[in-house]
């Protein structure tokens, strides 16, 4: 009997460790999800959304295109509407609060409609709490 707990014992130890994924693997498994539901993605003003996964860096790059114009208007509004947008998502666990307190940073880009930069935001260890509020 005690032979085979001890063999149980390690057959479980084995899965586990089988079964935990590294933050890599969760960054490269995140950003094929988020690709795959991106045309289903409702957001104000976005057209388009992509995320992009950068495995050495542990960055995942999330795009936000919209059909705004660039100007300081725009800016402004959207980078009001872009902090909401965060928000929700991390609230959603569209993006997970697990990788990031893994490591992983997001960098998010929300873009205009010739691609320039409306609004950045990263989203890291320290500024999660931030964009929660």
């Amino acid at each position: 009997m005690k032979r085979i707990s001890q063999i149980l014992s390690a057959i479980i130890i084995v899965l586990m460790l089988v079964s935990c994924k590294n933050a890599k693997q969760k960054l490269q498994e995140y950003v094929a999800a988020y690709n795959a539901a991106a045309p289903s993605f409702k957001a104000d003003n976005v057209t388009l959304t992509t995320a992009r996964g950068y495995i050495n860096d542990d960055k995942i790059e999330l795009r936000f295109e919209t059909g705004l114009e660039q100007n300081k208007a725009n800016m402004m509004a959207g980078d009001m509407a872009f902090s909401k947008l965060l928000k929700e998502m991390i609230n959603k666990n569209q993006i997970p609060k697990d990788l990031v307190e893994e490591g992983i940073r997001f960098d998010a880009y929300f873009l205009a409609n010739d691609n320039t930069v409306l609004s950045k935001k990263i989203i890291d260890k320290e500024s999660i709490s931030e964009i929660l509020k």
